[in-house]
């Protein structure tokens, strides 16, 4: 399969949530794109009405590219909890209810943390904590033409919360092989192991 290759150049991270834009800035950093995200440029968000991660991704990217007139890089992530049936999936970001302030900043993550946790109570004390992180990148251009990478990471859920080094549901996410939350693990090394940094080893094959 053929990539449309990225040229040097401004790039638009389809995003208005800080710690995403944080991580996928420090992915390009070596690229010679010069990042800026949908939040800095004043784009709005659209609805994300899909029902898959691709879906929505592919929304966001198109949306930031034709607002923008730029090559745009949208994520669409989430948590998948095997004993949940693979909820929140692509609510994620939902089940974080937002506050009265606005903006993605507002989410209330210990809250959704909290909700996947008193499902799997409910399970009883042997339930699966199996769990996984899933990271769809899309890469759009004002001109209608888009690539679509895949990532993941597995691991398990723990109780409570641990870490303060990461953002949405990283205090609780565990991944395999290793005894430390994603919010208790250096963000460098989060970046080399991360389901973002699965789906951006394969953007960078296929467009860099």
């Amino acid at each position: 399969m053929t990539h449309r290759k990225l040229t040097p150049g401004k790039l638009v991270i389809a995003s208005h949530n800080a710690g995403k834009v944080r991580e996928i800035r420090a992915l390009l950093l070596p690229f010679g794109v010069d990042p800026v995200s949908a939040g800095d440029l004043g784009l709005p968000e659209p609805a994300e009405t899909g029902t898959t991660f691709v879906e929505n991704a592919l929304l966001k990217a198109h949306a930031s590219a034709s607002a923008a007139g730029l090559p745009a890089l949208a994520d669409d992530s989430g948590l998948e909890v095997a004993a949940l049936g693979g909820r929140p999936g692509v609510y994620t970001a939902d089940w974080a209810e937002r506050q009265w302030f606005e903006g993605e900043e507002g989410r209330d993550w210990y809250m959704a943390m909290g909700k996947v946790e008193g499902l799997l109570a409910e399970q009883g004390p042997d339930v699966d904590r199996s769990a996984a992180f899933i990271c769809t990148l899309a890469l759009a251009w004002p001109d209608g033409h888009a690539e679509v990478f895949e990532g993941r990471a597995q691991g398990s859920l723990t109780w409570p919360p641990r870490g303060l080094l990461g953002f949405g549901y990283d205090p609780v996410f565990v991944p395999v092989s290793k005894s430390l939350t994603y919010a208790e693990i250096d963000p460098a090394e989060k970046h080399a192991i991360s389901h973002r940094a699965d789906a951006f080893a394969k953007l960078v094959v296929g467009v860099f």
